[in-house]
C-alpha cells in the first residue's frame, strides 16, 4: 500500500470528465463499502459474544476504512477527492487546463491549512500527529503542483503527432566507421546524441553517446560502430501517425531517449526527448 494511502496512479490524463469522476470516486466508495461490511460483522460479533480479539479487529478495521475513505475525499490533488473536484469543474467549464488550475488552488489552500495546523500542534501539543499532518499537507501541495505541470504538458502536446515533429533528414553512419571517427565527425561537431546505423540502406541499429562511452578510450581507434551500437531489434519503433504524447509516455515506460519512426519496413525519421521538450516549450510560450 502507498505510504500516504488512497492515491490513484494513472498512465495518462483522462479524456472525459465523467470518466475521471467515476474512476476517482471508486476508491473512496470501496473503502466505505468495506467499512460498512466490517461494521456489520462487528455488530454481529458483539451480538453473539464473539471473542474480544475478533470484535476489536472488526471494529478497528471498519473505523480505519471509514477514515481512509473520508480522507481520500478531501478535494485536493493527488487524492481521489481532488480528481473528483477537477472532473466536476471540467464538466462545467469544458476546459481541462482551467479546471486543473482551479482544483490546484483549492489543493494549495487545503495543504497550507494542514501545514499550519501541523506546525501549531508540533509547537503546542502533539509532536507526532503534528508532524504527520505537516507532511501530509506538504505532500498534497507537491502533488497538486505536479498534477498541474502534467496537465500543462498534456495540453502542450495535444493534437501533435510524431510525424509533425520528428527529424526527417537523418544523418546516418556506417557500421564499419571507427569510434574515434564517429566522435570527431559527429558527436563533437553536430548537436545530435545518437545516429541510426545503416548497412546497404537497411537500419541495423543506433549508436549513441552512451553506447560509445562503453568502449575504452585506448580501443576507439580500432573499434567500430557495429561493436558499440544498440541493435535495431532492441530499439523502440513507432509510427509517424501516433500522438506525440503517446510517444512521450512510451519513452518513459521503456526508459529510452529516442524512438525510431518507421513506416512499413522503411526508417522515415527519429524522435528524441529533446524534440518533445522543444515542442512543449515552444507551444507553451506561443499559446
Amino acid at each position: 500500500m502507498f505510504f500516504f494511502g488512497g492515491v490513484s496512479e494513472i498512465s495518462e490524463e483522462p479524456r472525459d470528465p465523467w470518466l475521471e469522476v467515476r474512476m476517482a470516486a471508486a476508491g473512496p466508495l470501496m473503502s466505505f463499502l468495506i467499512a460498512a461490511v466490517l461494521g456489520g460483522l462487528w455488530i454481529l460479533s458483539r451480538f453473539y459474544s464473539a471473542p474480544m480479539a475478533i470484535v476489536a479487529t472488526l471494529g478497528y478495521s471498519a473505523y480505519l476504512n471509514a477514515i481512509l475513505g473520508g480522507f481520500n475525499l478531501i478535494p485536493a490533488f493527488p487524492l481521489d477527492g481532488g480528481r473528483v473536484l477537477r472532473g466536476t469543474l471540467w464538466q462545467r467549464t469544458r476546459d481541462l487546463l482551467k479546471a486543473t488550475a482551479q482544483a490546484t488552488i483549492v489543493s494549495k489552500a487545503i495543504s497550507m491549512l494542514m501545514i499550519i495546523v501541523g506546525f501549531l500542534m508540533i509547537v503546542f501539543s502533539d509532536v507526532i500527529n503534528g508532524l504527520w499532518i505537516f507532511f501530509l499537507g506538504w505532500f498534497i501541495r507537491s502533488g497538486a503542483e505536479n498534477s498541474l505541470r502534467q496537465t500543462r504538458l498534456t495540453e502542450a502536446l495535444s493534437g501533435v503527432s510524431v510525424g509533425d515533429i520528428m527529424t526527417r533528414d537523418l544523418l546516418t553512419v556506417s557500421p564499419e566507421m571507427t569510434i574515434q571517427q564517429l566522435i570527431t565527425d559527429y558527436f563533437l561537431s553536430r548537436p545530435h546524441g545518437g545516429y541510426p546505423v545503416l548497412s546497404n540502406g537497411d537500419p541495423i541499429g543506433v549508436v549513441t553517446m552512451s553506447s560509445v562511452r562503453s568502449i575504452p578510450k585506448e580501443q576507439r581507434e580500432v573499434a567500430t560502430v557495429k561493436e558499440a551500437m544498440v541493435p535495431y531489434e532492441k530499439m523502440v519503433t513507432v509510427s509517424p501517425t501516433i500522438s506525440a504524447l503517446d510517444a512521450l509516455h512510451l519513452m518513459a515506460q521503456r526508459g529510452v531517449g529516442r524512438l525510431l519512426v518507421t513506416q512499413g519496413d522503411n526508417l522515415v525519421g527519429i524522435l528524441t526527448r529533446g524534440d518533445l521538450m522543444k515542442t512543449i516549450r515552444n507551444r507553451r510560450e506561443l499559446a
